[in-house]
């Protein structure tokens, strides 16, 4: 998991570096993809804590 956070930061750096034109704006197009399903991933799993069925123990 680690490698991969290392991996989307160097992305992220040369995205950055490039501007967002070009390929930066399909790396920053898949980042707002990619956050939208762990904001969906984290209420569903706050859900299930909050009412109890054990998904986080």
């Amino acid at each position: 998991m680690l490698e991969w956070a290392l991996i989307f930061l160097v992305i992220a750096l040369v995205a950055g570096a490039l501007g967002f034109t070009g390929i930066a704006k399909g790396a920053a197009s898949i980042a707002k993809v990619l956050f939208f399903i762990f904001i969906a991933i984290f209420v569903i799993l706050l859900l299930l804590a909050i009412l109890g069925i054990g998904a986080v123990a």
